[in-house]
């Protein structure tokens, strides 16, 4: 979800992602699955939910994806029955996709079109880790210019695509669709994922939209004239809904050092808002509001066959009530300059052990880093101290290259094996990890 320069679909890539009708279900397990359904969210919003909300929702929510483990990965069965019950925590992975097909309205322009279309590319992708004891939560933002191996994915016309050693992250939707950008994450990282969605254009609006729109703080004005609609807000708090809100989420030229990188620590703010107003707003005791985000989330989703039952949905909703703010965390996927190629980046990858073990074995994790390019966190009051291991700080960026360069700097700064800093405490994670937590009330620098 970001400004590429024009391209053509991919002649190898899947066909657009197309709205397809739920199967028959047997009325008996259907109705018990409402029930559940209707149950949970009963519980969330106080009674106030009614039944035809619930059945809204439920005959909304696509086909689903079926998701493949790779070799030496657990099985993922399509219904997940008790989410509480996953060993190692949720893994929950989302992909936003710049393809315009299919959505209409400022999108249905010849540009637009040209720009991406069919399955288009996975410009933003994120990795949802919930603790199983539901006390701790990791967003982990993967940059998309960065240069990684892809395994072999499931055809979605059959058969299997050959994976590379070596090619852009944000290319995997396009050669295999959610099924290959899963696969491609869980080779990185090493976790299991058994939830994954695909989200377009319209869904980032319409959720903006459900909850009243999210306010986020701007340390200095931004503007972007190559996002649509072209943003131009003031410094200060701007409550941003809808169209404006993508603008916002999308833009690379207006924020930070003009960076991928730096795009990636503004949507840091920008969720770090959401997730504020969701948890402390009022949204989770709201019903009209709970369902408006529902509706809007399923409307414009393609979800794994494992995320079609509401039931499931509802329990990761639950999984996050009580978690706390400050236990909120939100990281970039540590990178560092491609020696191949300036314009792109790959894994630093003492770092990337480090959080990936973290991940793994369902650690509580501490940030040590800074808030990333394009955030600034108006409460502190010195640089983080370094973790145990003496890691360097982040290196300044370099002037971002015209097109989809991402001006990232040259620093090959080593992390250190997380350590816990206490029994069944949170582990340091190395200084050279960029982000912050949704407690932290962050402001979005513009690219001046």
């Amino acid at each position: 979800m970001t400004d590429l320069p024009r391209r053509r679909q991919r002649a190898r890539g899947p066909e657009g992602v197309r709205h397809g009708r739920l199967p028959r279900r047997r009325g008996s397990v259907a109705a018990l699955k409402l029930l559940a359904a209707a149950v949970a969210i009963v519980f969330v919003s106080v009674g106030s939910v009614a039944a035809y909300a619930v059945w809204d929702v439920a005959r909304s929510i696509k086909t689903g994806v079926h998701l493949q483990a790779l070799p030496g990965h657990t099985a993922i069965p399509a219904d997940i029955p008790n989410v509480a019950a996953i060993p190692g925590g949720v893994n929950l992975l989302l992909a936003g996709t710049d393809s315009r097909s299919d959505l209409g309205g400022v999108y249905s322009s010849a540009d637009e079109q040209d720009a991406s279309s069919g399955a288009g590319n996975n410009d933003v992708t994120m990795l949802l880790h919930i603790a199983q004891d539901h006390k701790s939560m990791v967003v982990v933002s993967f940059p998309r210019d960065l240069m990684v191996p892809i395994p072999d994915c499931p055809d979605p016309k059959g058969g299997t695509i050959s994976g590379t050693s070596y090619a852009q992250f944000n290319t995997a939707l396009s050669r295999g669709g959610l099924n290959c950008v899963v696969a491609t994450v869980s080779k990185m990282t090493g976790v299991d994922i058994p939830f994954a969605a695909l989200i377009n254009f319209n869904g980032v609006s319409a959720m903006s939209d459900a909850v009243g729109g999210v306010s986020v703080c701007l340390a200095t004005p931004v503007k972007d004239d190559y996002t649509n609609p072209p943003l131009d807000l003031p410094a200060g708090e701007n409550t941003i809904v809808g169209d404006v809100a993508l603008s916002f989420l999308r833009s690379r030229h207006g924020v930070g050092d003009g960076s991928d990188l730096g795009r990636i620590s503004n949507q840091q703010v920008f969720l770090s808002a959401l997730a504020r107003k969701i948890v402390s707003g009022g949204v989770l005791s709201n019903p009209v509001q709970l369902y408006s985000l529902a509706k809007a989330a399923v409307n414009n989703i393609t979800p794994s066959e494992s995320l079609t039952n509401p039931t499931t949905l509802v329990q990761i909703a639950l999984a996050l009530k009580d978690t706390g703010l400050q236990n909120m965390v939100f990281v970039q996927y540590p990178a560092v300059s491609d020696p191949d190629n300036p314009n792109r980046v790959v894994p630093q990858e003492s770092a990337a052990d480090a959080l990936d073990e973290a991940l793994v074995n369902d650690q509580p994790v501490k940030l040590t880093g800074s808030t990333g390019r394009a955030a600034e966190d108006p409460t502190a009051t010195s640089s983080p101290a370094p973790s145990p291991g003496g890691e360097p700080s982040p290196a300044t960026p370099a002037s971002p290259s015209a097109g989809t360069g991402t001006g990232t700097g040259t620093a090959t700064g080593t992390g250190a094996t997380p350590t816990p800093t206490g029994t069944g405490g949170p582990v340091d994670l190395p200084s050279t990890i960029t982000g912050q937590t949704a407690a932290q009330q962050t402001c979005t620098k513009g690219n001046n």
